[in-house]
């Protein structure tokens, strides 16, 4: 068993032409080359220590539709003006920036093989267990009873 040793490393995307998608994942998105070959780029992602790889299909394989059952998820802090940076840029959201339910920020869009993205800011809720249940607050229970020289002035308890 891996117990406490597995990391995640990175996501194959599997697209129909690697150039393309190199403009949407450096270019609008900020991944940055780690290694280019023909057919093939693996790139690193802007902040933290993942990344993905872009890996066109073999000639003469018929393509998935666009990552069926996966979407993957790119958080960052500054969602809204990525966003509009990339909508004039031309790419087309299926949501732009919108607070759910569970308390994170995201928008859904597609990249250009039709893989679903979500582009979300969650900060400090990251990790919180949803959906969120209302937080209770317990009754205190009452303070135990001061004694009768702690509720003497200090003046008078120093005097005696």
């Amino acid at each position: 068993m891996a117990k406490g040793n597995l990391a995640f490393n990175h996501a194959m995307i599997y697209v129909r032409d690697v150039e393309r998608s190199l403009k949407f994942y450096r270019g609008l998105l900020g991944f940055r080359v780690i290694s280019k070959m023909q057919g093939y780029a693996r790139l690193k992602s802007p902040k933290g220590s993942t990344s993905i790889a872009l890996h066109e299909y073999d000639p003469g394989t018929k393509p998935s539709r666009g990552g069926e059952g996966l979407r993957l998820y790119f958080e960052v802090a500054r969602l809204d003006a990525l966003c509009k940076k990339m909508r004039a840029a031309g790419v087309k959201f299926d949501q732009m920036p919108k607070d759910m339910p569970w308390g994170w920020r995201h928008a859904y869009l597609k990249d250009p093989d039709g893989h679903e993205l979500s582009l979300y800011y969650a900060g400090p809720k990251r990790l919180r267990p949803w959906p969120l249940a209302p937080t209770r607050r317990r009754a205190s229970p009452p303070a135990p009873p001061r004694s009768p020289r702690a509720q003497r002035p200090r003046a008078a308890r120093r005097r005696a």
